[in-house]
């Protein structure tokens, strides 16, 4: 799929007879790598210059290299992590995240509440406090939180008053039913009380707010989830190696001495860059700028050596055409035979921040199969 994405935006650089004839593969190919990467229609870039949220920036770093590509992949929880700030800008310790992004096919995996813990308050004497117990309660009626129906814990623990910093908090019972009915979406209430339970007047922790504080330190959900996308088994024929598309021409531009040097060279990877700008999509992915996608190219001669990484499949079809023993049988082809997954981190239709990790997107190395 990829490999027909990337043929097809060649294709379009390349001499045709018309303008409109160029423009149209275009077209064609970034609608397909858009369903590549699981969308209909790219995100319109922000309105405004936004900084994206520490936490997903480093989430990023932390799970990819500069160029997308994963370094390891077991340590996502799923596929997606998605980012939502609080919409409700109050003072007051209730929240709100508005999730209309989520996709119904989406697995709601672990969804976290994160506040920004500022300095505490300066008391004296012997009401000075060292822990408080902060809770966090799903608000279940809106305009009654407090009474004994109107919410429901979901999180409670003791937090330190000696430090400031961020404290997350399991909040997924909520986010589940937030996403299966959404107008059941209240928000969050927050409260800080002593270490009997006692309230605390005025309390000596406060977090963070939308309104009056630095963007990097506003309220945040973090969802992690999964939309069930996953990579197919390794490709049996080869793109752009041994096969090509049908009803296109995959020597366009390129002459019979060079095509017939292509079939001398042995099987081996080859760079193939993606670079989001040249295709006008670096007004809303974030990170990486482009990576390199690398195919494989090249021939599989008889006998296939150990450096081939041939299949067994690959070495019996290789003696069965060198020695004519049945028609029409080809030679095998050079194609991937690892593939990698990248990461994307992206603004959504709602400037929010996702990133997502797709599988099978980076040809790791080459082989005759």
């Amino acid at each position: 799929m990829l490999g027909t994405v990337l043929l097809l935006l060649a294709l379009a650089k390349t001499a045709c007879p018309s303008p409109a004839s160029v423009a149209t593969r275009r077209a064609e190919a970034l609608k397909k790598l858009l369903e590549v990467f699981g969308m209909e229609d790219p995100p319109a870039p922000p309105t405004h210059f936004k900084q994206p949220p520490q936490y997903m920036v480093d989430l990023f770093n932390t799970v990819a290299n500069a160029d997308g590509v994963t370094k390891n992949p077991d340590i996502l929880e799923g596929n997606t992590v998605r980012s939502f700030l609080d919409k409700t800008h109050s003072e007051e310790m209730r929240f709100l995240f508005v999730l209309s992004s989520v996709a119904k096919n989406e697995k709601i995996l672990t969804a976290e509440l994160h506040l920004f813990r500022l300095w505490p308050r300066v008391t004296d004497g012997p009401k000075r406090h060292h822990f408080c117990q902060v809770s966090v309660y799903q608000v279940l009626e809106k305009d009654k939180p407090d009474t004994p129906g109107g919410k429901k814990l979901l999180a409670a623990r003791l937090v330190s008053l000696q430090t400031s910093g961020w404290e997350v908090f399991a909040i997924t019972p909520a986010v589940r039913d937030w996403t299966k009915d959404e107008s059941s979406n209240q928000g969050l209430l927050v409260t800080v009380q002593g270490l009997g339970g006692s309230p605390l007047d005025p309390p000596p922790l406060q977090f963070a707010s939308g309104r009056s504080h630095h963007e990097s330190k506003k309220p945040m959900l973090v969802l992690f989830t999964d939309d069930g996308r996953r990579g197919a088994s390794l490709p049996t024929v080869g793109f752009p190696g041994g096969s090509h598309m049908p009803g296109t021409t995959p020597s366009l531009g390129r002459s019979r001495s060079t095509r017939s040097l292509d079939r001398l060279q042995p099987c081996q990877r080859h760079p193939l860059s993606v670079d989001f700008e040249e295709i006008g999509w670096s007004g809303w992915i974030i990170s990486p700028r482009g990576y390199n996608a690398f195919h494989c190219k090249g021939s599989c001669p008889f006998p296939l050596g150990e450096n081939m990484r041939p299949t067994n499949h690959a070495t019996v079809q290789s003696i069965i055409n060198a020695l004519r023993l049945s028609e029409g049988v080809s030679s095998p082809c050079c194609v991937p035979d690892k593939l990698y997954s990248i990461n994307l981190l992206y603004f959504d239709d709602d400037e929010n921040v996702v990133l997502k990790q797709y599988d099978d997107m980076v040809a790791g190395s080459c082989g005759c199969h």
